[in-house]
């Protein structure tokens, strides 16, 4: 069976991979009995509002209350459950105002009550509560660090928890004695529950000086207040062997991943399996610096294309991850513009360099790339003769982080709008038979 366009080939895989993660599909079925007390429902991330909604649509028990908080234009039309958008990828007051909020709601409560904390990407950003001593300025500065630094997820949610009233464990042990239920859709390689949203249910291994080495790796400048609390051990958070955590507590919270990206990958394997292309997933955790990671995936591509190693023509590349972008030249005050998504892809068109037969898509299963107003975009093998066409200098765009521009003007960008779900990136090379090799 032969693909009739790549293009809608590949949109059908991510539309496949978005849906799957989906909170109305994979949702209801991890949805507790109710208890005998009060139901709170709580969260934070870009799926948190669609979560919440999944919730009141499919509960069983008596009423509900409670709120969350996701990202500008991610909110959901919730009846009972608050939904407060916020900033990302940099807090605001009103994620500030939200979380504590939040805290406050969580923080009176009795043992017959239950607690759902809905948690998605975005999270870490939008539950933002500065621990005492720091101001949102504080934490604004070093989000906007972290972010130009090419610090990975990981490493930016060690700085993120240390600096925080409510990450790192620190809403679980707000939530006491009332009993904790955490749903979770995973944006994080490895699908860590520490690593999601920071952790604010779930006990954090890293400590303090973690967060100091981090700083130093990435030669990260920051506020004196911020330098001052990371030196005292206030700055700690709780850790595996805190007694709420312990496994001989019947009365431990409980976390649940409801979504991942393997499982989106699955889904869109099976899209190509049913278009006759072989799929191969290379990884759903795969991070690095993005314009790296495409000379890797091209090199795979043109292995498969001119060999047929490790998988014979049409096949597909799938992968999932969160590759990071070092801000370089213009884009360093504000010049460039595109996620890492259309980073990775501008550089992949560059190294394959109009190689036949090669057509590939990079989407974040949120919709929004970085801060702009698509998820990603599409390359094919004419993208660089048709945007030299028009007058543009891939390299040039490239090397100032640029790669919107670039992808707007070939036409390429792929635009959703907010998908009310998130499990990373979503990455697709489809190689095709019928194209000989250039």
């Amino acid at each position: 069976m032969a693909v009739a366009s790549p293009a809608e080939f590949l949109r059908a895989m991510f539309d496949a991979a978005v849906k799957a993660a989906d909170p109305r599909h994979c949702l209801p079925a991890f949805l507790p009995p109710a208890g005998k007390g009060r139901t709170i429902v709580i969260g934070a991330g870009k799926a948190a509002a669609a979560m919440a909604l999944a919730v009141e649509d499919n509960w069983r028990g008596g009423p509900l209350s409670g709120l969350v908080v996701t990202r500008y234009g991610h909110g959901a039309p919730c009846r009972q459950i608050e939904v407060v958008e916020a900033g990302h990828p940099l807090p605001d007051e009103a994620g500030q105002g939200a979380a504590g909020r939040i805290v406050d709601m969580v923080s009176a409560l009795t043992s017959d009550d239950l607690v759902i904390c809905l948690m998605s990407g975005g999270g870490s950003a939008l539950l933002s509560l500065p621990a005492k001593g720091l101001s949102l300025g504080d934490k604004q500065a070093v989000n906007k660090a972290l972010l130009a630094s090419g610090a990975s997820i990981a490493e930016m949610n060690v700085l993120r928890k240390h600096l925080s009233a409510i990450k790192g464990g620190c809403l679980a042990l707000a939530v006491l004695p009332a009993k904790l239920l955490t749903l979770a859709i995973s944006d994080v390689p490895g699908d860590d529950p520490a690593i999601i949203a920071s952790g604010p249910t779930v006990p954090d291994r890293s400590t303090r000086q973690d967060a100091l080495d981090i700083l130093r790796r990435y030669d990260i400048a920051v506020p004196p207040a911020v330098s001052a609390h990371l030196a005292l051990p206030k700055s700690e958070t709780p850790k595996p062997d805190h007694p709420l955590f312990a496994n001989s507590n019947d009365d431990a919270p409980e976390f649940h991943l409801i979504a991942t990206p393997q499982q989106s990958l699955m889904a869109a394997a099976e899209v190509a399996r049913g278009a006759g292309v072989m799929p191969l997933i290379l990884g759903d955790a795969i991070e690095g610096e993005a314009r790296e990671v495409a000379i890797v995936m091209g090199g795979i591509a043109r292995q498969v294309k001119r060999h047929g190693q490790p998988v014979k023509p049409p096949a597909v590349l799938l992968s999932g991850g969160e590759t990071t972008v070092t801000l370089r030249g213009n884009s360093r005050s504000g010049g460039g513009r595109g996620g890492r998504n259309g980073e990775f892809l501008l550089a992949l068109a560059i190294y394959l360099n109009g190689e036949a037969g090669v057509h590939a898509l990079a989407c974040d299963s949120d919709g929004i790339d970085g801060s702009e107003d698509n998820a990603g975009a599409i390359v094919s093998p004419d993208v660089l003769s048709y945007a030299a066409g028009a007058g543009l200098d891939a390299r040039a765009l490239l090397g100032d982080n640029d790669s919107y521009s670039f992808f707007d003007g070939v036409d390429g960008l792929v635009k959703t709008g907010p998908t009310l779900t998130n499990v990373n990136d979503f990455r697709a090379i489809y190689i095709d038979a019928r194209d000989k090799a250039g």
